[in-house]
């Protein structure tokens, strides 16, 4: 019998980003016991990675900009596959969730008159994104921490959780072990709330950090909780190319937000060439009118730079596939250029992005005040998650909610960049005081030990194998090749139906992993813990992109290269079924209400 230690909570968070924080903070504050599970160190969660800003509609640059307007930015740019009441509560909410933040001691950037400063981005039609330089995300995960951990939740450091503990279809708490040492660490609890971000560790080319392998995700799923529109995976138009070493690491939109052009290989702005129908109104004609945009002139459009990241995505690849590229695989983010029009310019261009300048320095041995960089697109973001209720954020097990990257609903087919930190705020926010409410309203659920001691025993098989077993390490990489390569930017069926071999061979070979050493500090052991979340994902990433015949957003098919009328009707299901096996079906998108249908017209 395996032994374990228990640590019993009301609400049990699982992930210590920004919606795990804003979660425990709320829930904390309705009186319940509370506590944080995260895979890393506190403070270090994937969040600290967000550079470019807040978005929410303030109007503190531009008086226009409203939640309307906002609102219909985020359909839009979702290609209308959004839950429009997640939309609509995030479109009102993220003023006040951002000013809460500020008044937590959050450090924005300001504008002359004193006001939170905001700037351009891709898909937002005015200046909305509140930041600090091009390190937001940093500063809200460290206000968060240092007001959460006032609140009296209790935080559990380098801990994987293995399973959620269910009770007669109910969620009755989590079953994990400490990273560090070892040990099994059971934590019942009333109400739980996945806060554990993303999945873009099954690709080889990804800004995310080393915990973004899916665990939410396929910790929801096996529970029994339905995913929703996993087909949409967000590959984020500019990461690092150059060196190797750091291929993927996020450039921030806000290079372009400030003014940044891409240019190929021939020094042309390329982006000028393919500007969608559904934006064309919103988008400048000529470089002049543009950098105007980017300057604050409320006469001009948006450069095509800042069209949504599936399209610039899209667009990058197009020109390194016409051997239009960069030396290595990407094309050139010019900000250096910048200097001509702006007084100081080297100096204009560190303050606004000072990470952006050090991290090129450092990395690359690149001055971006002097030269272009390297760029080309990276897994980023996944809006495929965890469908969930769009009020309380809870999904469709009793007691389970999700908030932030691992729940889906808010951003469509594609997320406008800016829109993941409010997300974070506003649903972290909504999960944590409706998990409160539930934890209060039910008694503590009955805990099944022979739950606990069979993912105990599955967790230290690959021990019982030792090093003649699988290598984990050469299954994530073969993993992580294959998702890149057959369903990547550009997909195509027959090379997904390829992916799904490949995966159900990895999945074998998953299931004979074995690692040599002991159960302290042993990385082996986390990588074979890893590889069935990330087989999971990417399963559900593969058979829902393969039902939707279509491109649409981040989805783009190049044997089904149009939107589809029909297709614009549905989301996308998966589910684990009680032979084990994942079922994909289509649902009905929920029909808009006439006033926010309205509100979409007026804003076209």
């Amino acid at each position: 019998m395996a032994e374990y230690r228990t640590h019993p909570y009301d609400v049990l968070v699982i992930g210590a980003g920004g919606a795990g924080l804003r979660a425990a903070i709320e829930a904390a504050a309705s009186g319940v016991k509370v506590g944080v599970v995260c895979k890393s160190l506190l403070g270090k969660a994937h969040t600290v990675m967000a550079e470019g800003g807040v978005a929410a509609a303030m109007a503190n640059v531009d008086d226009r900009d409203n939640w309307r307007v906002h609102f219909a930015d985020t359909m839009r740019g979702g290609q209308y596959l959004n839950n429009w009441r997640m939309a609509e509560l995030h479109a009102r909410e993220a003023p006040d969730r951002v000013r809460e933040l500020e008044a937590w001691g959050a450090l924005f950037d300001r504008t002359r008159d004193g006001k939170i400063l905001q700037r351009n981005f891709g898909g937002h039609r005015y200046p909305r994104l509140a930041h600090v330089g091009d390190r937001t995300g940093l500063e809200m995960i460290r206000t968060l921490q240092d007001h959460g951990i006032h609140s009296g939740m209790d935080v559990h450091m380098e801990c994987t959780v293995l399973s959620l503990v269910m009770d007669a279809g109910r969620v009755a708490g989590a079953f994990g072990y400490d990273r560090e040492k070892g040990h099994f660490i059971l934590w019942p609890a009333k109400a739980v709330v996945l806060a554990t971000g993303g999945v873009g560790r099954a690709f080889k080319i990804s800004s995310n950090s080393w915990e973004y392998t899916g665990d939410g995700h396929a910790l929801a799923y096996r529970a029994g909780a339905e995913l929703l529109d996993m087909e949409f995976v967000q590959f984020h138009p500019t990461g690092m190319v150059w060196p190797i070493s750091v291929r993927g690491i996020l450039v921030t939109e806000g290079v372009r937000g400030e003014g940044g052009v891409l240019r190929n290989s021939e020094g042309k702005r390329f982006m000028f060439d393919d500007i969608p129908d559904l934006y064309k109104a919103q988008t400048a004609d000529t470089e002049e009118e543009g950098w105007r945009y980017t300057q604050g002139d409320k006469d001009a459009r948006r450069p095509p730079e800042l069209l949504t990241r599936d399209h610039v995505a899209r667009c990058i690849n197009r020109e390194v596939k016409a051997g239009r590229g960069s030396p290595h695989g990407g094309v050139f983010l010019d900000i250096a250029w910048t200097k001509e029009r702006i007084k100081d310019g080297a100096e204009h261009i560190k303050r606004k992005l000072p990470s952006m300048y050090h991290q090129f320095k450092q990395l690359a041995d690149i001055d971006i005040t002097k030269e272009p960089m390297e760029v080309g697109p990276t897994t980023h973001y996944m809006m495929g998650g965890v469908r969930v209720d769009g009020d309380t954020q809870m999904s469709t097990i009793p007691g389970l909610f999700a908030a932030g990257e691992v729940a889906a609903g808010l951003h469509g087919a594609n997320r406008l960049g800016g829109n993941s930190l409010s997300d974070l705020l506003v649903f972290g926010r909504r999960a944590g005081q409706y998990a409160a409410e539930f934890a209060k309203a039910n008694g503590a659920a009955a805990v099944d030990d022979a739950q606990v001691q069979s993912a105990a025993k599955k967790a230290i098989e690959p021990f019982e194998r030792g090093p003649a077993g699988e290598n984990p390490y050469k299954i994530q990489y073969d993993l992580q090749d294959s998702m890149q390569e057959l369903v990547g930017i550009v997909r195509l069926e027959n090379e997904m139906e390829q992916a799904l071999g490949a995966i159900a061979k990895l999945q074998t070979r998953a299931d004979k992993v074995g690692i040599d050493g002991n159960r302290m500090y042993n990385n082996g052991w986390h990588t074979a813990m890893d590889l069935e979340n990330m087989l999971t994902v990417s399963e559900a990433i593969t058979r829902a992109a393969l039902l939707r015949k279509e491109s649409r957003g981040a989805q783009f098919r190049d044997d089904y290269p149009d939107k589809s009328a029909e297709w614009a009707k549905f989301n996308i299901i998966a589910r684990r079924a009680e032979s084990g096996e994942m079922v994909i079906n289509k649902r009905p998108v929920t029909e808009l209400p006439a006033e926010l249908k309205q509100i979409i017209e007026e804003m076209k």
